[in-house]
């Protein structure tokens, strides 16, 4: 992971900005992520209904922030079986310590999304 990542994999929470589906307006989420290398993994619990998902199905290109950084890149579905095995483990050995139930079903069922971010080498 770049030096300039790996600072901010111990944030709690990071924000996607999708492109509306119908509205076409900016529309922001808080949600749980994983880092490896400039890989930004996330997991849908409402799989692709979600509505954040359905926006980069439509427009790919999206904005995250962490922390203080903002990062422009394109969203993708996994579909890859080892990179879904990634990310589930990321997600799931990350925030297993920090949340109180348990979080086996959402790291099994859960639909991950992986953001490519546009960082330089």
């Amino acid at each position: 992971m770049s030096a300039d990542l790996s600072s901010l994999s111990g944030e709690d929470f990071c924000y996607v900005t999708t492109i509306g589906c119908v509205t076409r307006k900016p529309h922001e989420i808080e949600i749980w992520f994983g880092l490896e290398g400039r890989m930004l993994y996330l997991l849908s619990g409402g799989g692709d209904r979600s509505d954040w998902v359905r926006n980069l199905q439509r427009t790919p290109e999206v904005s995250v922030r962490i922390g203080r950084r903002r990062f422009e890149g394109r969203a993708r579905i996994v579909k890859k079986k080892s990179e879904d095995a990634l990310a589930r483990r990321l997600l799931v050995e990350k925030y297993t310590p920090r949340y109180s139930g348990s979080l086996s079903d959402w790291g099994r069922n859960a639909l991950p999304v992986a953001v490519d971010l546009n960082v330089e080498p």
